[in-house]
């Protein structure tokens, strides 16, 4: 009896985004946390709102065309 053995390669090619986007992090986080008040609160805020930045400027430039 022979054995049949399937194997499956999963190759993942996303490390120059994964360099872009940490940078991107980065640099939200630095400037949200600039803008607080300095409190601790008011940095959790800025690292909170460094992970979702993508949204404020899709709203923003949402806002900026009218819609």
């Amino acid at each position: 009896m022979t054995e049949s053995r399937r194997s499956t390669q999963v190759a993942q090619q996303a490390g120059q985004w994964g360099v872009f986007f940490l940078l991107a992090f980065i640099g939200a986080a630095v400037y949200f946390i600039s803008r607080s008040d300095g409190s601790f609160w008011g940095v959790v805020l800025g690292i909170l709102q460094a992970m979702v930045w993508p949204a404020y400027a899709t709203y923003h430039a949402l806002d900026a065309l009218g819609a």
